[in-house]
């Protein structure tokens, strides 16, 4: 018998196995995103966005995303990049609509970094809210 929370897959989807089948019972499923890197240095912040977004758009399910340490410049509004280059900005935009999008006000200081720099919607943050995150979500993925 396999563990609750072990995935298996069904009809070519990966859902959980137990009675909250991925939302499958018209339950919400709540997923932080934790991003650490800088945005532009490693694709790790391109592709948890891409998913965070990917999820958000699917009926149910409820997505926040938290930046820390150098990824708080991926919410600098305004960036500017060479044509053809993905903008994590933009990639932000839709989460701040439908989810929650927070900064850590900590990292934000230790870089020189102001609210008011941030997209519209993104918010200065504390330790103390991302435990709350922490304790809210279901699933939560760092990158």
């Amino acid at each position: 018998m396999r563990p609750a929370a072990f995935p298996e897959t069904v009809t070519g989807q990966i859902r959980m196995a137990g009675p909250r089948a991925c939302g499958t019972l018209g339950v919400a499923m709540r997923t932080l995103f934790i991003i650490n890197d800088q945005p532009y240095g490693s694709e790790r912040p391109y592709n948890a966005l891409r998913l965070a977004n990917a999820l958000a758009k699917r009926d149910g399910e409820e997505v926040r995303v938290f930046l820390m340490g150098d990824a708080v410049a991926s919410a600098i509004a305004g960036q500017q990049l060479p044509d053809g280059h993905y903008h994590l900005d933009r990639m932000l935009k839709p989460l701040v609509r439908r989810g929650a999008v927070a900064c850590c006000g900590t990292c934000l200081d230790a870089r020189g970094l102001r609210e008011q720099q941030l997209i519209a919607g993104a918010a200065r943050s504390s330790l103390d809210e991302l435990v709350e995150w922490t304790v809210w979500a279901e699933h939560v993925l760092t990158f």
